[in-house]
């Protein structure tokens, strides 16, 4: 299945059913006043989160979304019926944004949430309620009010309590497969990854999980490489592992290039805790190893951690941290 997180819809609810205009017609009745029904109310659209869901593929397929219309009043007061409400099933994590305005309407952060999007339009009343002392017999009824229509975005960004980014072949998928059941496609050349990849991590017998994001380049956050799209994934995030390939001659300048990314995107990335690691160390001479280390730490002013996605070395000690950090993230409960 594609992975789509942005999706342009239309929605418009259903109109109002007219009023009718009527007259009491039976025998011995000569003079039978108005009888008209109302219209029934249109139906509203509805935006409902729902669990199951982790892409906005089905919006690819269907963009227009209508609500039916409410039935019309007819002869004996007999009111139109009321149109069911249509119901748009999102992910945990959508937003819902005005196209016109770029104002987030509703952030969905909880399976049950619901959002009226598109009020149904109001029935419009029978000429039964214009009757009066003065006119006995309207012959007038009011139409059903139109319902309401617009276009939103809906982007979705990804529920996870570690962002896991780097530059491209930093040895992302490899860490998200040897440390959860994922399975993402590994191979030994950039962009293989080219979609946001979740996997549950489990560590003490604890879990939390893992988003495997798409490498980053220089620019990414004007939209170079795979861009702006996958940037957003990071926000949700309680804390970011930082995977760097140790095979690098310049380690410190693909840290720095991440972080500047980063910074450009937003500065509440910046603010994120930020475990770094130094992977492919099976690859790197030992002495080599120690002067990347070093290099690292001064620039980053953190702890640097030494990994193998390939061997399993270290990768045991970055998950307790890693666990640790999810915990105070979500208020030291864990789950």
């Amino acid at each position: 299945m594609h992975f789509i997180d942005e999706a342009k819809i239309f929605l418009k609810s259903g109109d109002g059913g007219n009023g009718c205009v009527s007259f009491r017609r039976e025998a011995n009745v000569p003079r039978g006043g108005p009888d008209g029904g109302d219209g029934g109310r249109g139906g509203s659209v509805i935006a409902r989160c729902v669990a199951g869901l982790n892409t906005l593929i089905d919006f690819r397929y269907t963009q227009h979304f209508k609500a039916r219309k409410g039935g019309n009043g007819s002869g004996r007061d007999r009111s139109g019926l009321a149109s069911e409400d249509l119901y748009i099933n999102v992910p945990v994590g959508t937003e819902i944004i005005d196209d016109i305005s770029g104002l987030v309407i509703k952030d969905f952060t909880e399976v049950g949430e619901e959002l009226v999007l598109a009020t149904g339009g109001r029935g419009g009343v029978g000429n039964a309620h214009f009757k009066s002392s003065i006119n006995q017999a309207p012959r007038y009824a009011q139409d059903g009010s139109p319902g309401e229509e617009l276009w939103v975005w809906l982007k979705l960004k990804l529920l996870s309590d570690v962002g896991l980014v780097g530059l491209p072949n930093a040895g992302k998928s490899t860490f998200l497969s040897v440390t959860s059941r994922a399975k993402p496609k590994i191979a030994g050349y950039p962009f293989t990854t080219l979609k946001p990849m979740l996997g549950v991590v489990y560590v003490d017998e604890r879990e939390f999980v893992i988003a495997d994001l798409p490498g980053l380049i220089e620019g990414a956050h004007e939209g170079v490489g795979l861009g702006i799209r996958f940037l957003k994934h990071v926000e949700r995030c309680g804390v970011i592992l930082h995977l760097i390939d140790g095979t690098e001659d310049d380690v410190v300048g693909s840290y720095k290039t991440i972080r500047n990314e980063l910074a450009m995107y937003s500065n509440k990335l910046l603010d994120k805790k930020e475990i770094i690691a130094l992977n492919k160390s099976d690859s790197i001479d030992e002495k080599d190893l120690k002067k990347k280390k070093a290099a690292l730490k001064k620039a980053s002013g953190k702890e640097v951690f030494v990994i193998s996605g390939a061997t399993g070395d270290g990768i045991k000690d970055v998950l307790r941290v890693l666990l640790k950090i999810v915990d105070e993230f979500r208020g030291g409960q864990g789950e």
